[in-house]
């Protein structure tokens, strides 16, 4: 490794993919007796994790490795951790990083699972960490893909991206994830990796809106397709790389995101597209549709650089009550004609 071991590792946040990435490290750590301990907001969370191995709000039966355990106190979980990953709503991130960032180790590393931009400054996560905390670049990773966390926790083979502008960093942080059944990658285009993974659950919340109103494989195609290629034009706008989007934490996440079930952001979707109000959504979703909170800010961030996002534009538009779900194709269908690789 470029890096000494770390003496532990802490996992910020007991949903789903912070207690199936735990997991993920606990196996990937364990001949080295390397501890990973979660930190849950609620205690019965923290007692059930530490004493059945079990976070069945989330992840039902799903046995965690024994060297995971968990607490509700944000000191004990981040002391002696080297490596911090963070696993909480996008738009808590900034309040929640603040109350916790003076019980950081002097040089730990903090990896992002989050995928959303914050509403107001339209900023990327890692931005926003590094804005907050004030650690540096190298020491500021973050990690995407097609991360549908029950599938993983059944430990499905799946494989992931993580980008850090160091190098080492990325390396170091792949080695300490690399279970038999997670295969991570390395990348230094940090935000196409992040814009990848942002914007995928927007397009997803399109797709699900398509399912929930009966359409066929044809219309969520063309929506996937058009929705990677409005994806890609923000990305290339804002200084990333086309090939990122080609990779696992573009396409790939894009894919799983839109075509599954398990994913929360397509779920919303087709409750939105079955004529569900978007407070009836928010009332049947256990978990945070990163979508709904992010869709503005991305379009406010496309506007901002003069990227047409005509997919993302609509979903908004349903989403603050402008357009009904009936009428969204047709507002697509009826745009200019043009050739499919024109840019704008």
């Amino acid at each position: 490794m470029t890096k000494p071991l770390p003496r532990k590792i802490a996992v910020m946040g007991a949903g789903s993919w912070g207690t199936t990435f735990a997991k993920v490290m606990a196996d990937a750590v364990a001949e080295h007796n390397i501890q990973v301990e979660i930190w849950a907001r609620r205690e019965d969370a923290a007692v059930e994790i530490r004493e059945n191995h079990t976070n069945s709000r989330y992840l039902r039966n799903t046995k965690l490795p024994l060297n995971v355990t968990a607490s509700s106190d944000q000191q004990a979980v981040l002391a002696g951790a080297d490596l911090v990953v963070l696993a909480i709503p996008s738009q808590s991130l900034r309040a929640e990083l603040d109350q916790f960032k003076k019980f950081f180790e002097q040089d730990a590393t903090v990896l992002s699972l989050m995928k959303g931009l914050e509403r107001g400054t339209d900023l990327r996560m890692s931005q926003v960490i590094s804005e907050v905390s004030g650690l540096p670049g190298e020491r500021i990773a973050v990690l995407s893909g097609p991360n549908l966390a029950m599938e993983i926790a059944r430990e499905q083979p799946t494989a992931s991206v993580i980008a850090c502008s160091d190098e080492g960093t990325a390396v170091w942080i792949s080695q300490l994830c690399s279970a038999a059944y997670f295969r991570p990658y390395t990348n230094d285009d940090v935000l196409g990796v992040e814009l990848g993974g942002i914007v995928k659950n927007v397009i997803a919340l399109a797709v699900g809106m398509c399912d929930g109103m009966g359409m066929g494989d044809n219309t969520k195609s063309t929506v996937i397709t058009r929705g990677l290629a409005e994806t890609m034009r923000l990305v290339l706008a804002l200084g990333g790389r086309m090939e990122t989007l080609s990779g696992l934490s573009g396409l790939g996440d894009l894919v799983a995101t839109c075509s599954s079930s398990l994913s929360r952001n397509n779920t919303a979707g087709r409750l939105l597209g079955q004529g569900l109000f978007l407070e009836e959504v928010n009332d049947r979703m256990s978990q945070t549709a990163e979508g709904i909170k992010s869709a503005r800010a991305v379009l406010d961030l496309s506007r901002a650089n003069n990227v047409e996002m005509p997919i993302t534009e609509a979903v908004v538009m349903v989403l603050e009550g402008t357009l009904s779900v009936e009428n969204m194709a047709q507002r697509l269908l009826s745009r200019e004609l043009k050739s499919e690789g024109e840019q704008q």
